[in-house]
């Protein structure tokens, strides 16, 4: 019975984090839109949401090894974070706004990176665990997405920050279910060779074919949703294609085990990319064919589920149990947060100077670069045992 209980105490906050991700990307760029924003101005809003994982994961990782402190400052994180999103209430125009936007998604990313370590640390030698446990972050996400796309097409777009209210209520009182910790500090690691590691060709080819697969997805972040309302989609139909992306990759998370038996670290890396390269140009140039915009969507599984997969490996193989921290905020910083923030940002001047589909075909020229890069620098890591 205990043990249940803290599955589902430790559940509950990846599924109300990643609700309240499945309110905000499919819908906040239309929700930017409504309130008449240009497409550049939404572009570096939603932006911001990648910008902060630069800085973000390091700062609070750091504070959390510092003081061992992990759970209060989850604590701190959701209840500050909820307290500045408020502030969207006041309408505070593009520049009040973009403030808002920075001192949210500050204190919001901060959360994810801090709770991973206390659900491992909670598991202790159940780490198998995790992917029951991390599985209602996916749950959580796609009820989300289906609720409010349902809701939005009976009430209208500037209601969403009212809609999302709720799982913001859900973060805080989940936050203060997680099972507090004893406050042990990390042990210093000896000094070494970060920097050998970070310079090493295989590392920097994994950094900048991450950093790239992130830039193309700047376009997807950021307009898919405007680009399906452009050709017809109504708001529930939107949020299901989202949510469609999200099952095709816990699908691929169950079987992923006999992948990497089958496969090469390289033959995944490639032709996963290859994959998400095909994705774009479909997106971009077939979205009226629903099955076909059904299959793009089912390729979130290469785009994500494939590549988040490999290299989470990656890291621990290269950057071992000492830099293993380290390397998993370089991997945030470096992908989800520069590439993510460059990816949206750039998308913005393609859909203002062409069209939303041009975005998604600077998603595809990313994705051409990345295969170069892959190709010719990408290693396997060795095993974590030999770092």
């Amino acid at each position: 019975m205990g043990e249940l209980n803290i599955y589902w105490r430790l559940s509950n906050l990846y599924f109300w984090f990643f609700a309240l991700l499945g309110g905000l990307l499919p819908y906040w760029s239309l929700y930017l839109d409504g309130q008449g924003f240009s497409y550049l101005q939404i572009a570096t809003l939603m932006a911001t949401i990648q910008l902060t994982k630069i800085v973000a994961p390091s700062v609070w990782g750091w504070l959390g090894d510092r003081t061992g402190q992990r759970v209060r400052l989850v604590r701190f994180g959701a209840i500050t974070g909820s307290l500045f999103f408020a502030g969207v209430f006041l309408e505070p125009g593009f520049y009040g706004l973009l403030l808002v936007m920075l001192a949210f998604t500050f204190f919001w990313n901060a959360i994810l990176p801090l709770y991973e370590v206390i659900t491992l640390r909670t598991l202790g030698r159940q780490k198998e665990r995790y992917g029951k446990v991390r599985l209602w972050g996916s749950v959580g996400f796609i009820v989300a997405v289906g609720a409010v796309g349902g809701i939005l097409e009976f009430v209208p777009i500037q209601s969403l920050p009212w809609l999302l209210l709720p799982v913001f209520a859900g973060i805080a009182v989940s936050a203060f279910l997680v099972p507090s910790e004893k406050g042990e500090r990390k042990p210093k690691a000896p000094k070494g060779s970060l920097k050998a590691i970070v310079t090493h060709p295989a590392v920097v080819a994994f950094f900048l074919m991450n950093f790239l697969l992130q830039v193309s997805h700047g376009a997807y972040y950021t307009f898919f949703s405007i680009h399906l309302e452009q050709h017809g989609y109504g708001k529930l139909p939107i949020g299901l294609l989202w949510s469609l992306g999200v099952i095709a990759e816990i699908g691929l998370f169950l079987v992923m085990h006999r992948l990497t038996h089958r496969l090469t670290v390289r033959q995944i890396v490639i032709g996963s990319l290859v994959l998400t390269m095909i994705r774009w140009v479909l997106i971009a140039e077939v979205t009226d064919v629903v099955f076909v915009l059904i299959f793009a969507q089912c390729l979130h599984a290469a785009s994500y589920g494939a590549l988040h997969a490999i290299s989470v490996q990656y890291i621990q193989g290269f950057f071992g149990k000492h830099h293993h921290g380290q390397g998993q905020a370089l991997y945030s910083g470096l992908t989800f947060g520069a590439g993510g923030a460059l990816g949206a940002w750039l998308s913005g001047f393609l859909v203002d100077g062409f069209s939303t589909s041009a975005a998604f075909w600077g998603g595809a020229v990313a994705m051409a670069v990345a295969i170069a890069i892959t190709w010719h620098g990408l290693r396997p890591p060795p095993e974590p045992e030999e770092v």
